[in-house]
């Protein structure tokens, strides 16, 4: 399941510097909010992921049952 997601991330960092860089070229303090709004949103599916994998992982090593 990791590998999907780091593939969507890596798409989502490549996009955000690719809206950096057209608001630097145009001077578009919007395309510059938009890019840091895109890596924020790849830096907190790296979190959420992370967390719920320690938190899978705590859960099925205490024999708790998930359903």
């Amino acid at each position: 399941m990791l590998i999907p997601i780091l593939i969507f991330d890596v798409a989502l960092v490549a996009w955000s510097l690719h809206l950096m860089q057209e608001a630097f070229e145009q001077q578009e303090f919007s395309l510059m909010l938009a890019g840091t709004l895109v890596s924020l949103a790849a830096a907190s599916t790296l979190v959420v992921y992370f967390l719920m994998d320690r938190c899978l992982g705590y859960l099925t090593q205490a024999n708790i049952p998930l359903s």
